[in-house]
């Protein structure tokens, strides 16, 4: 089932009741008493992400529980509009702690074979969408040669250091129609459209992580100890050349992205719902990270050697 993804970018309050989020807006300034908005509801089983973006939403406790037993990712933003937190529900499985077990007992050998699958998927996403931005969309129908001759040249946990490599090359070119680019956190649009794009790809895999039985803390190469999500910035990489795509075609659509917009977010809110390929089958890109970390956990469990991922169509 394709869950919903929900954006607040005004003041409200939310709260529950009948197992449904219930919405209730202030009075609008200088309006009649009998003027007030009446609630919205929605049924919190449907909700996979949720936004909190302004500083006067308030969210009660037993909204924030039942949200959390539903496994719903809840995102809250700051002053500047930028995703700062993440809540997830720490009991998203039956059997977690037997692949909390399998998790921790991973070797180093396979830990490297799964990056080396990672890093090869995240290269050749990549060359597709270079190959589609640099060529006009599919009149070729190839994806940039370079970088696919980079995925081939990955090792056992990528020791030759070609993700890297690949990224350089991609970030000079990927964004050449529109100026020259530097990919920086804190850098000049597009990055805030990078950002705001990567940190709901972000929530959507640590969901998927958490619903697989799995710590997203303990990741297979990132390993920042000041990090709570090393295993879902592991996972994502493959996927965020979809979100890449995206703000190409928030760039073509818009002439000014120095601020994101209602229009602009509401736009990058759809990228739960990307089409994908996956497995040979066409998938919402919500449905293709769960099966992507479901077969994680069968790889921890021993049960096979193969990460799914994936692939970009040029």
């Amino acid at each position: 089932m394709i869950k919903r993804t929900l954006y607040f970018g005004n003041p409200a309050y939310l709260r529950t009741a009948n197992e449904q989020l219930v919405v209730e807006f202030p009075y609008p300034k200088g309006a009649d008493k009998v003027a007030k908005p009446k609630p919205h509801t929605a049924h919190i089983e449907d909700i996979g992400v949720l936004i909190l973006d302004h500083q006067q939403i308030t969210i009660s406790q037993g909204l924030l529980a039942k949200l959390l037993a539903n496994n719903t990712a809840v995102i809250t933003c700051n002053s500047t509009h930028h995703p700062t937190g993440m809540l997830l529900n720490l009991d998203g499985h039956t059997l977690q702690s037997k692949v909390f077990a399998t998790q921790v007992a991973a070797s180093e050998p396979l830990k490297k074979q799964l990056w080396q699958q990672t890093v090869v998927a995240k290269i050749q996403n990549q060359a597709a969408l270079l190959g589609r931005q640099e060529r006009g969309g599919s009149l070729y129908g190839e994806p940039d040669k370079l970088l696919m001759n980079m995925s081939k040249e990955v090792r056992s946990g990528d020791s030759g250091n070609m993700e890297a490599q690949a990224a350089s090359y991609y970030w000079k070119h990927i964004f050449r129609e529109w100026g020259r680019f530097t990919r920086e956190r804190y850098g000049a649009p597009p990055n805030n459209l990078l950002n705001y794009g990567y940190a709901i790809l972000r929530a959507v895999v640590a969901r998927s992580l958490t619903g697989s039985g799995l710590l997203p803390t303990l990741g297979i190469h990132h390993r920042n100890q000041y990090n709570a999500y090393c295993l879902a910035d592991d996972i994502m990489e493959p996927y965020r050349q979809y979100v890449d795509g995206m703000v190409c075609d928030v760039l073509n659509a818009h002439a000014d992205v120095t601020e994101l917009t209602t229009d602009i977010k509401k736009q990058m809110l759809s990228i739960p719902v990307l089409d994908v390929m996956i497995d040979g089958k066409s998938s919402p890109l919500m449905i293709a990270v769960q099966k992507t970390t479901a077969s994680l956990a069968r790889c921890y469990e021993g049960k096979q050697r193969k990460l799914l991922y994936p692939v970009m169509t040029v």
